[in-house]
Order: structure tokens, then C-alpha cells, then sequence
């Protein structure tokens, strides 16, 4: 499941194009029963959000297909609003440090996943090669073994530039990538409903609400889809300012 017709084509065709009327695929049925399945079959199915739902759940007391209707319903009138993600602390190994995990309710997954299906084939065609997390049909693995290439003796390459963006999903700039996503998408209510997402807040584990002024929560779908054109531009401006030249930038990538 995917963007219909030539988008994607077009996508990488021109640069500069920017696509309209995608709204209506974010609720289109096909595209709903699609981002169920994708959230219910993963793991994470099983952790509930701040509604204390799980999808095990939804399917037993509400039902599938009446689940996806009111979230079409909401979507279609306009109503739908993204609530707060439930935040965990997760340790960073034994650095005494916590990673702050945003642990959506299933029907805010759902919308995720489906603007996912949405925009990633548009935005895949603005991925440079050496570009590896979070896209579909690459892996850490196949960046691995680019660096071996390069490495090789025919190729022979001996500097890595390795580099990571402190902090990341907690600062990512909220004005910064909403510019990235309108360069692309000139869908009004597309744009909204992202940027809903990035402002739902989060309920600590004291229970308390926090605005969510920068930065995008880890471990929900739209992190992914938010981080990566953003950091891509940041790391492929970097790696301009300081005049490296290396296709084993991959390395940073997968790292």
C-alpha cells in the first residue's frame, strides 16, 4: 500500500514539486485497514498509551472495523486531535542515564501510520544513497557492507566521518521541519495534522503534562518520518561546511 498513480515518479522527477489533495488518503479505508494492521502486528501492540488500551483490546471490546470508522469520522469532520504521548524512562545501559521514550495511544498509531504510508514515497525520493535509517528496504547491515566496499583496496578509502546530533529527538527543531515538510507537501490539513502531532505533549510518569515545544517523542511512528529529513539535511550541511568528501558517510548513518 502506498501513494497511488505517479507521485513518487514525479517526486523524483522534479525537486521542487510539491504535492496537494493527499488528506483524503490519510482516512481512505484501504489505507486505514493498512496502518491497523501495521500497528497491531508489531510488538509495541501490546503497550498502551494514556487511554490504557491495547490493540488486543480494541479488538475484543470495540471491534476493528468500528474502531477504524470513528477514526475516519474524526479525520474526515476535522475533529480528530492527537492526545498526549505516555512517557517511560528507559536506562541507558548502565550509564545511570534515562532515555525518554513517547509511548502513543493505538489510535494516534494509527494515524501515524497511515500519514506514513502517505508521505514516505515522496519524501523517499529526496534520500541521498548513502542515507539508510528508517527507510523501507534498507538496513544498518546493507551501510555496513558499503563501508566495506569503499574500504576495500580498489576503492581504498581511509577516513570515516563519524557523527551523531546531541539530543536529537528532543531538539529537533518543530519550525525547522514543518519548513522541510512544506517544501513537499502543500496539502493545508496534511501539514496540521503533523504538526498536531508534534505539539500533542506528554504525561510524564508523575502525571503530569508537559508541552512538547521541540523535539519529536522516540518510539512513536512519525518518529521516524519526522527525523530523518531533517537530519539528513543537517548531516549532508555539515559534512559541506567542514569539505569532507566521502561516500563512506554511511557510516554516520547507521551509527
Amino acid at each position: 500500500m502506498a501513494v497511488p498513480g505517479r507521485a513518487p515518479r514525479w517526486a523524483g522527477e522534479d525537486p521542487s514539486r510539491r504535492f496537494g489533495d493527499l488528506f483524503n488518503l490519510v482516512y481512505d479505508p484501504a489505507f486505514l485497514v493498512h496502518a491497523w494492521e501495521r500497528v497491531s502486528t508489531n510488538k509495541g501492540a501490546r503497550t498502551a498509551g494514556i487511554d490504557k488500551a491495547t490493540a488486543a483490546m480494541i479488538e475484543t471490546w470495540v471491534g476493528v472495523e468500528a474502531f477504524l470508522g470513528q477514526i475516519r469520522d474524526s479525520l474526515k469532520s476535522g475533529e480528530f486531535r492527537p492526545v498526549e504521548v505516555r512517557q517511560v524512562l528507559v536506562p541507558k545501559g548502565n550509564t545511570g542515564k534515562f532515555r525518554k521514550l513517547g509511548i502513543p495511544t493505538i489510535a494516534d498509531r494509527v494515524v501515524q501510520a497511515g500519514l506514513k504510508l502517505v508521505l514516505e514515497p515522496i519524501f523517499e525520493a529526496d534520500f541521498k544513497p548513502c542515507s539508510y535509517g528508517f527507510r523501507p528496504n534498507r538496513r544498518a547491515h546493507d551501510a555496513i557492507a558499503e563501508i566495506h566496499h569503499f574500504a576495500s583496496e580498489s576503492i581504498n578509502y581511509r577516513w570515516v566521518l563519524e557523527c551523531d546530533i546531541k539530543a536529537c529527538f528532543d531538539e529537533i527543531s518543530h519550525t525547522a521541519l514543518m519548513d522541510r515538510l512544506r517544501a513537499r507537501i502543500k496539502d493545508k490539513r496534511v501539514c496540521a495534522l503533523v504538526k498536531a502531532f508534534l505539539k500533542s505533549g506528554v504525561l510524564t510518569e508523575l502525571g503530569n503534562r508537559e508541552d512538547t515545544l521541540t523535539g519529536t517523542p522516540q518510539g512513536s511512528l512519525c518518529e521516524a518520518s519526522h527525523n530523518d529529513p531533517y537530519e539528513q539535511c543537517w548531516v549532508m550541511r555539515s559534512a559541506r561546511r567542514l569539505t569532507l568528501v566521502g561516500a563512506v558517510a554511511a557510516a554516520g548513518r547507521c551509527a
